[in-house]
């Protein structure tokens, strides 16, 4: 085994004991895991037998198949980039509901204490004013 092989098995192997570790410590959620758990293993694959790579690069008709490796390496970071958008999007719109709704259940708050002649609001945004120790 060539010291760039290694290298990948190493590196391959890290990644899996890294995946793992963060499951186990409930760090990263599986859906994101099982993703880079198919890339470590895609790699190891890669590292303990090369030729792997120059069949798969020969059966899709690439020349060089670390063009094909850095190809299919541009396409999984485009896939988690995109993925990665659509969640940012999704937790925004979350967010701006839930934003609205904690804006109406103060204004709700505010009324029904204004009706039954309660003065103070222990949900309204404090201010530096009546902040205690400022």
């Amino acid at each position: 085994m060539t010291a760039p092989h290694l290298l990948g098995l190493v590196g391959a192997l890290v990644t899996l004991i890294t995946l793992f570790e963060l499951l186990r410590r409930r760090h990263l959620r599986e859906k994101y895991a099982v993703t880079w758990s198919f890339v470590a293993l895609a790699t190891v694959v890669v590292a303990v037998w090369p030729a792997t790579l120059d069949w798969f690069a020969e059966l899709v008709g690439v020349a060089v198949p670390a063009n094909l490796l850095f190809f299919l390496a541009s396409m999984l970071l485009l896939v988690v980039s995109i993925q990665y958008s659509y969640e940012l999007g999704r937790l925004e719109d979350r967010t701006r509901t839930l934003a609205e709704e904690v804006a109406l259940l103060r204004l709700e708050l505010a009324d029904h204490r204004a009706a039954t002649g309660t003065e103070v609001d222990p949900l309204a945004p404090r201010t530096g004013e009546d902040v205690p120790g400022q």
